[in-house]
């Protein structure tokens, strides 16, 4: 159906709207944290409406048929300042900017990096600046922000990007707390591990490799490991992403640090040979060994720029979940997602 107020293609859901509960929109909402967080929220009472935006228009979770949420999905250009007046209104209780090009992509891309990952979030945070001053935004960043590092990352570690998609998500972390300083938005910026195990197809990330070599061979597909390994890096689980996504929007302003609105979410430190170890003890030796080393000098220049150890201590005094084990995360992910894989038990 046709939304005639934001000039933009249009699905609508199910469900009654309910004056006294929240209206929120979650952008980028076609990816996946997209539509997992989305099926998360249609199950939240809180919620009374929902708003699912992307350059294509989102697939409503199957998740609606029961929910009373009342739910649009749009189509929509979010580096048009008339679309991003139609869809950021007045009335939204709380933002989700999910939207953004990965990390391979913006290294690729420059120009189209700096449109989407600042040009496009400043125009967002500008209109909801000017017609809804001081609504909730929950900006999801990256581990990408630092260079690399030997110590523990904590908040105030100086962020050294060594790839474009860090300094952008950067100049975007600066400006929303900037915001927040000021009283103009009340900024949630979270610095996200790498997640693990997306489901679909590869990705622009420089990371997807970390779900492809769990993914790819659990649907008895081959699948290249493009970096060394003991490479480290941090990661969580689906779940427990969507979990602290929604828990960041139910903190009190007040209990975030004076200065800063900054979060490094939980997460852990795990090596890529013991990703495949663990896929190795879930579906068997004949599983990993589709998985080829065939290294990448771009990919790895990439990665290893990012640090591999936080301290999460700020996360979990503002009650952020932590993450369980590798194997419960890959268990968790043949349980969600895991339709019509090929799984040969150890």
């Amino acid at each position: 159906m046709r939304n005639q107020d934001t000039g933009s293609d249009s699905c609508a859901g199910i469900g009654s709207q309910l004056n006294d509960r929240m209206e929120i929109i979650v952008t980028g909402a076609a990816g996946f944290v997209g539509q997992a967080l989305a099926a998360a929220l249609l199950s939240d009472p809180q919620v009374s409406s929902l708003i699912l935006t992307d350059v294509v228009e989102p697939a409503l979770p199957r998740q609606h048929e029961a929910s009373k949420v009342e739910t649009r999905c749009v189509k929509a250009d979010l580096t048009s300042q008339e679309t991003c007046q139609s869809l950021f209104t007045p009335s939204l209780s709380a933002v989700y900017l999910l939207h953004g090009l990965m990390s391979g992509a913006s290294e690729a891309n420059l120009d189209l990096g700096l449109k989407v990952n600042i040009d496009s979030m400043r125009l967002v945070l500008d209109v909801l600046r000017s017609v809804n001053p001081g609504v909730k935004v929950v900006f999801p960043s990256s581990c990408a922000v630092f260079g690399p590092s030997d110590a523990v990352v904590t908040e105030t570690t100086m962020p050294l990007p060594g790839s474009s998609y860090g300094a952008q998500k950067h100049i975007t972390e600066v400006l929303l707390n900037d915001y927040s300083r000021k009283g103009l938005l009340d900024g949630r910026i979270l610095r996200l591990p790498t997640i693990i195990v997306r489901p679909g197809t590869p990705t622009g990330a420089a990371s997807s490799f970390c779900s492809g070599i769990i993914r790819e061979p659990l649907k008895g597909e081959r699948s290249v490991l493009p970096v060394a390994p003991d490479f480290e890096i941090w990661v969580c689980s689906t779940r427990t992403l969507i979990k602290n996504l929604i828990h960041a929007r139910e903190i009190a302003a007040e209990n975030f640090p004076s200065s800063s609105r900054i979060v490094n979410l939980p997460g852990m430190t795990v090596t890529s040979r013991q990703m495949l170890e663990v896929l190795k003890d879930v579906a068997g030796e004949e599983t990993v060994r589709l998985v080829e080393e065939r290294r990448d000098p771009v990919i790895e220049k990439l990665v290893y720029s990012w640090p591999a150890r936080f301290d999460t201590s700020l996360a979990e005094r503002l009650g952020f979940s932590p993450d369980g084990t590798l194997k419960q995360i890959l268990s968790e992910y043949i349980e969600d997602y895991g339709e019509g894989l090929k799984i040969q038990r150890a």
